[in-house]
């Protein structure tokens, strides 16, 4: 066989393991859906940034409104991730999106008609986080129902992919409109693009999907997910790490507005644009993901070094060109440590857990930026916008350091152990993906 013969070989083969998943015809579904409904996300994220800072011109209102929009996911996502465990995750989806789609709704409305405040925006912004509080671990949870086990790495990435895709998209998309139409369309698009889900939803069939047991209702449940997370070595750390970077790196809302208006000193279309690098990468990031590597927190923390480092160039650039480069690297690393850290707890957890463990997900990636939010912001508007980025790269780095020490922590204690003992269910699971 010719080298270039062999090369075909492999591309061919690369494509088949990389979007294995969407065979499945329920999650390709969910695929296309999310796919517009995503992309009019990112559009209101933007805008709403821009909106926040065209009504204040300040950092620490802006770390605001995202952390209001992100508390209830502090809070209640904990007791979504108990409600996803005990009805259809299906039917609970029909309800969140459409709940999301008037909020969204209710909002371009107010900022079409010039009615808006900054108050509005904080309840708005509230009433969509207590939304994804539910939302978001059923989400999560739901492909595993879609997809099993056996392509669950896959489906995640994929998921890591089309997110970041529509980073690309949104953004570019939110830029052109905000230039044109002003800021009100964008969220009145984004408002369209829940019909998309629903629809796909309602074409999906309930007979190919893979049914968890309903929780049963009692007392103590909430509590069991806690103590179960604090107490499985594996779970806990990649919690802790997801909640460290969570709070302090991923606050791309806060700073990349910030370094825009105050670095690069321009305006809503240069928001875009680090915002798509950003996303550019993950894409890229989440094909290597897909397509190869293994769940473990080894990789786990070498994704973290490299989102951290990578963060903190970025805060260092002296131009946008380098800086626009330095956020393609950094959404490499980005999607690769989510995807790995979703990947891991999914397939680490009990099949009882599952629900309540992405629901703590959800707490440390997103609840986190309750804390982070303004706290980056406060340092965007007092030191700088390079100095916020820049911090939320050191935390990055730390975290990578914890991971490493956490596993060599768990192999000491596992090796009097490992004369070859029988795997668990969760770890017969996650080798198999």
């Amino acid at each position: 066989m010719s080298p270039i013969a062999r090369a075909k070989v492999r591309i061919r083969r690369y494509g088949r393991r990389t979007f294995a998943s969407l065979n499945v015809r329920n999650y390709r579904l969910y695929f296309i859906g999310q796919a517009i409904s995503l992309s009019g996300s990112w559009m209101q994220a933007v805008a709403q940034s821009w909106l926040v800072l065209r009504l204040t011109g300040s950092g620490t209102a802006l770390g605001t409104v995202t952390a209001l929009q992100f508390l209830p996911m502090l809070v209640a996502a904990p007791y979504g991730g108990v409600i996803a465990g005990r009805f259809s995750k299906r039917k609970l989806l029909f309800a969140t999106q459409t709940v999301s789609g008037l909020l969204a709704l209710v909002l371009g409305v107010l900022v079409t008609t010039g009615s808006i405040r900054l108050w509005m925006v904080y309840v708005l912004a509230l009433g969509l986080g207590l939304v994804n509080a539910v939302d978001n671990p059923t989400r999560q949870s739901f492909v595993h129902d879609m997809v099993g086990s056996g392509q669950l790495r896959n489906a995640v990435a994929l998921n890591s992919i089309e997110v970041n895709l529509s980073r690309v998209v949104g953004p570019a998309v939110a830029g052109l409109v905000i230039a044109t139409l002003g800021l009100g369309p964008c969220f009145l698009i984004n408002a369209a693009s829940f019909v998309a889900v629903l629809v796909c939803l309602w074409m999906m069939s309930g007979s190919d999907l893979q049914h968890s047991v309903p929780l049963e209702r009692r007392r103590g449940q909430l509590r069991e997910g806690f103590v179960y997370a604090m107490h499985t070595p594996t779970v806990r750390t990649v919690l802790l790490m997801m909640f460290l970077i969570g709070t302090f790196t991923y606050e791309f809302m806060v700073t990349l507005p910030l370094m825009a208006k105050y670095v690069f000193h321009a305006g809503a279309g240069v928001n875009a644009l680090l915002t798509s690098a950003l996303g550019v990468g993950a894409v890229l990031g989440g094909l290597a993901t897909a397509g190869r590597g293994k769940a473990d927190v080894t990789n786990l923390s070498i994704a973290a070094l490299g989102f951290g480092v990578c963060t903190a160039l970025v805060a260092l650039a002296p131009t946008l060109t380098l800086a626009l480069m330095g956020m393609v690297l950094t959404g490499v690393f980005s999607l690769r440590f989510t995807a790995l850290c979703n990947t891991i707890l999914q397939l680490d957890s009990r099949p009882d857990m599952r629900t309540r463990m992405m629901a703590l997900w959800a707490v440390a990636f997103m609840g986190s930026t309750f804390f982070g939010g303004p706290l980056i912001g406060w340092i965007g508007e007092h030191a700088g916008a390079r100095w916020a980025l820049g911090a939320g790269g050191a935390v990055g780095v730390l975290a990578a350091g914890f991971g490493m020490l956490a596993l060599r922590a768990v192999a000491k204690r596992a090796a009097p152990v490992s004369a070859a003992p029988e795997l668990g269910a969760a770890e017969t699971e996650r080798q198999s993906a």
